[in-house]
């Protein structure tokens, strides 16, 4: 039997080097991940658009629901995952991965 859900929560504060075209490189491989990689329920990306403005300097985030762990398990080796988790860490000043079960 499958345990609950897990959310992926990604947040990225850019080197100033990175170029926007990137981002966008960047953001068109996130949106092919849910027809590339299984158990993803649901997918959001993109800048904050809080009111509050306490980012701390993050600036671009990414929120991946999983049907459970072992999907979130299986996506993080996934060749569909790879260019992204590439991109990120090169354009990456500051990176936080943080995951909710």
């Amino acid at each position: 039997m499958p345990g609950p859900s897990i959310t992926h929560v990604v947040l990225v504060e850019w080197k100033r080097e990175v170029e926007p075209a990137s981002v966008q490189t960047l953001e068109r491989l996130v949106d092919e991940l849910p027809g590339q990689v299984p158990g993803i329920l649901s997918l959001r990306r993109g800048p904050s658009v809080s009111p509050e403005h306490l980012e701390a300097g993050y600036e671009w985030g990414l929120v991946v629901e999983f049907e459970d762990a072992g999907a979130r398990d299986g996506y993080l080796p996934h060749p569909a995952h790879q260019p992204v988790a590439s991109i990120i860490g090169a354009g990456a000043e500051r990176l936080v991965v943080f995951d909710l079960g």
